[in-house]
Order: C-alpha cells, then structure tokens, then sequence
C-alpha cells in the first residue's frame, strides 16, 4: 500500500481492494499464516485463486486480520498502513459487494 494512503483520511473503494489484496499477498508469503485463513474460511486454494479479487473475498482476509490483533499489527506495520483503516477497509468492501 502506498505511503499516500497514510495521509488519507477518507479511502475509496479502490484503497480497499488494493489494501485486501495487499493483506491477501502478505497471507499467502506464509504457508503457515495462508492455512490457518483457509481453515477460518473454508475455502480451498482453487476457489481464492478464483476468487481473489472478489469484494467478499478481500472482505474476509481484512476480516481475518482484524481478528488477530498481533497479525493484524504486523501487516499494517508492513504496509506502512494504520491499523485503522482496516476496518473501514472492511465495511467499504462490504459495502462493494453488497452492489455486485
């Protein structure tokens, strides 16, 4: 996520996708991190690389992230992101979604 997106007050619909795609990215660099998502979602990897792009998908890797603080902290520290904007990343995307 680019350092723009700190200074931000407001995100987009787009700053959401790119911050879950970012999120989904950071998962799948851990094959540990990538499988404790699939158990939470019950997806397999066939239907996220399907689906990765999905509104609902990037949904539930913020999703996932959020309820992991320590996981969460790390991503955000990594993508130079507050923590914060990933809930309204979340409902943002939730609210994208809710449209398709």
């Amino acid at each position: 996520v680019h350092t723009f997106m700190r200074l931000k007050t407001k995100l987009t619909v787009e700053d959401a996708e790119i911050i879950g795609l970012k999120a989904l990215t950071f998962l799948a660099e851990d094959e540990g991190r990538l499988a404790k998502f699939l158990a939470f979602t019950g997806l397999d990897p066939a239907d996220l690389r399907s689906r990765a792009g999905e509104p609902s998908t990037l949904q539930a890797v913020l999703e996932y992230l959020a309820s992991d603080e320590s996981l969460l902290l790390v991503f955000a520290a990594g993508a130079n992101l507050p923590p914060e904007h990933i809930g309204t990343a979340v409902t943002l995307l939730e609210t994208a979604g809710s449209r398709a």
